[in-house]
């Protein structure tokens, strides 16, 4: 009797620590890979996007939330009430967008290049308490935001980034630094690549090492690469992904999806090929 007892007690002693040891391990595992939360990315036309990580942080690519091509533009602007940082990649006002208003009603910090935030702040007005060391670099660097959720690096654009601003009556162009592109990496999520405005360049090929899950590449062509330049930089990025942005806004950007489709599919990379409708949003 005594023997059956004390195996009944070692039984329910290890069964005890069992549980305990599998509460431990639940517990140690990080929320964004226990959980369902994915990162979401939405698309507002043009160069404009949203990327909202796992733990509800939100970023805004080159926001220009209310350009031709959103008949929505206004209600999607206004009801961007929560907004962490606003990434802008030049100078050009379809690109710099909505920033300006969307920084003033959020107190979202302006994530850009040095040059780039003090032209902003100086012509356009973008709030010079909402950006800093913290927030701007250069070529090269990169930023941790959020204890370390969002890591993004400035790369390369080949382009221009001029603004305007109306001074003395006048409309006026005024240098606005170094135009680049964003690799943003969410941890255990996706790693992002927005081009910005450029054409394709052999230093794409140092993208290949950052893994990049989704590449949104310009295809518009005349300002930028078009459909064939974009499937060169493709093959030398090589993404998981990509897809088209910045075209059909203006006449002059003739580049169309389907032309960017059948230039991978020449390459052998039309497997990648993610197109995007207006608005709609991708979970990553």
């Amino acid at each position: 009797m005594k023997r059956h007892l004390a195996r009944v007690l070692t039984v329910l002693l290890c069964s005890t620590s069992l549980v305990a040891a599998a509460q431990t391990a639940s517990s140690s595992v990080p929320p964004q890979v226990a959980g369902a939360a994915k990162t979401q990315l939405t698309w507002y036309g043009h160069a404009a996007f949203k990327l909202v990580t796992p733990s509800g942080k939100v970023l805004l690519l080159d926001p220009w939330i209310t350009n031709p091509l959103n008949p929505n533009g206004k209600h999607d602007l206004a009801d961007l009430k929560k907004v962490d940082l606003i990434l802008v990649s030049h100078g050009h006002a379809d690109h710099v967008g909505d920033s300006v208003e969307i920084a003033k009603r959020t107190k979202a910090r302006l994530v850009t290049s040095f040059d780039q935030a003090q032209a902003y702040a100086r012509h356009l007005g973008f709030p010079s308490e909402q950006f800093g060391l913290d927030s701007v670099g250069n070529v090269g660097g990169t930023l941790s935001f959020f204890d370390g959720e969002v890591k993004i690096t400035f790369v390369n654009a080949i382009h221009g980034s001029t603004l305007t601003a109306k001074e003395k009556g006048g409309d006026a162009p005024y240098a606005a630094g170094n135009p680049m592109g964003f690799v943003i990496a969410v941890r255990n999520g996706p790693t992002i690549y927005h081009t910005g405005d450029t054409d394709a360049f052999t230093d794409m090929q140092l993208l290949k090492s950052m893994k990049i899950t989704l590449m949104l590449a310009c295809i518009g062509d005349h300002f930028t690469m078009g459909p064939d330049r974009a499937a060169e930089a493709v093959a030398m990025a090589q993404p998981e992904k990509v897809s088209p942005m910045h075209y059909g806004t203006f006449p002059v950007l003739t580049g169309t999806p389907a032309q960017f489709a059948a230039a991978l599919k020449s390459k052998g990379l039309l497997a990648r090929y993610q197109p995007l409708q207006l608005r709609e949003t991708l979970e990553l």
